[in-house]
């Protein structure tokens, strides 16, 4: 009897992002957990030029220890994914080399990979992927629109504002609107890059300064007092939640430095300790959160948990971390699915979806 071949997985990696290293950690915990008797890796990683290699797996990593100074290997694989290629790699240093692909599992955090450039790479190429398509990455990486969706929708979100690097920012008239403190980010990037928390107006150059540096649109959100409350969504048409988890960061909040390095710098209490009531609330929210910005696959919605028990929404990841502190990972071996069994049903999604668009007509016959 003849063994089952193995399914191909372009585990696709790094970037252009500033968040470059927290991709190399969750790519180096979803190989480690990946069923090789049923998948078999091959490792895809982007420079911050935007260049594609292919990595080999016994030596993907440099440093690979430390999250501060882990970086990519080099690679004399020069590789690229071209439109109708079905999952055939072009190999410009070895044209040997052939690589077939069967499905992509991009794990890239931010600008050039979870906002719906490399997604639409990938529908180009014909092959399936892991994650939301083309929109539903747009959306949920640009918090502008997504807060401007759910807002239309009638979920809970925090009071914000918006401006362009063209824009005068006035303090004065941002602290009438939302008080003090407040919140500001770079409108498109996440792991809390770029964010400062405002207390007074000498604080505020510095901090919409910096928030340009990594995006020409930023966002100014109010402080809302209450627990930090999260909740994995795992689907496609009939997405479920996982168990609530509650973020304490022993940090001024929940910053890059609490998430990726310091192991120390926040408490994750899984499952979060709030009523049933809550937590269905909670979960409901989630689910409806991932469907209206049009999310498949997987996401973490981030939520704020008032004193009086108002629950409000703050945003959707439509690609989180998979590193060893992760709460999306962690909240689904909480609610019985381990980080293998989550990968393999990840993978079977994304599948199941690319069989599904494969059935729809692409021409007009009356």
């Amino acid at each position: 009897m003849n063994k089952k071949r193995k399914i191909n997985v372009a585990i696709l990696f790094g970037g252009k992002s500033a968040e470059h290293e927290v991709s190399l950690q969750s790519a180096k915990n979803v190989v480690e957990a990946i069923d090789k008797e049923k998948y078999n890796p091959i490792l895809i990683g982007i420079d911050k030029h935007g260049k594609w290699f292919l990595i080999d797996r016994s030596r993907f990593f440099q440093n690979s220890g430390s999250p501060k100074l882990i970086k990519l290997n080099k690679s004399s694989d020069s590789v690229a994914l071209v439109p109708q290629s079905r999952g055939k790699i072009t190999n410009f240093s070895n044209p040997e080399n052939k690589r077939a692909i069967d499905v992509v599992f991009p794990i890239l955090h931010g600008p050039y990979g979870e906002d719906g450039t490399v997604q639409g790479l990938l529908k180009l190429a014909n092959v399936p992927f892991v994650g939301a398509g083309v929109l539903g990455s747009a959306v949920g990486m640009d918090k502008d629109v997504m807060k401007r969706l759910l807002k239309d929708a009638n979920i809970p979100i925090v009071k914000f504002l918006v401006f362009k690097d063209c824009d005068i920012i006035n303090f004065e008239g941002v602290v009438s609107r939302l008080g003090l403190p407040f919140f500001i980010k770079p409108a498109n990037l996440g792991s809390s890059i770029g964010i400062n928390k405002v207390k007074g107006k000498k604080d505020f150059k510095k901090a919409v300064t910096e928030a340009f540096q990594y995006d020409g649109k930023i966002l100014i959100e109010e402080y809302i007092k209450g627990r930090e409350i999260e909740c994995s969504v795992l689907g496609n048409d009939n997405p479920i939640a996982s168990v609530p988890g509650e973020v304490i960061s022993n940090h001024e909040f929940y910053s890059y430095e609490a998430k990726y390095i310091d192991e120390k710098g926040v408490i994750l209490e899984i499952p979060a300790k709030i009523s049933n009531k809550v937590t269905k609330e909670v979960q409901k929210l989630a689910i409806k959160t991932f469907k209206i910005l049009s999310c498949e696959g997987l996401g973490r919605v981030d939520f704020f948990l008032k004193d009086n028990n108002e629950i409000i929404v703050s945003e959707i990841n439509t690609i989180p971390g998979f590193t060893k502190i992760s709460m999306y990972p962690k909240l689904w071996e909480a609610s019985g699915i381990s980080y293998s069994e989550l990968i393999d049903k990840l993978i079977q999604l994304a599948i199941e979806r690319f069989d599904k668009e494969q059935n729809l007509k692409t021409n007009y016959i009356k």
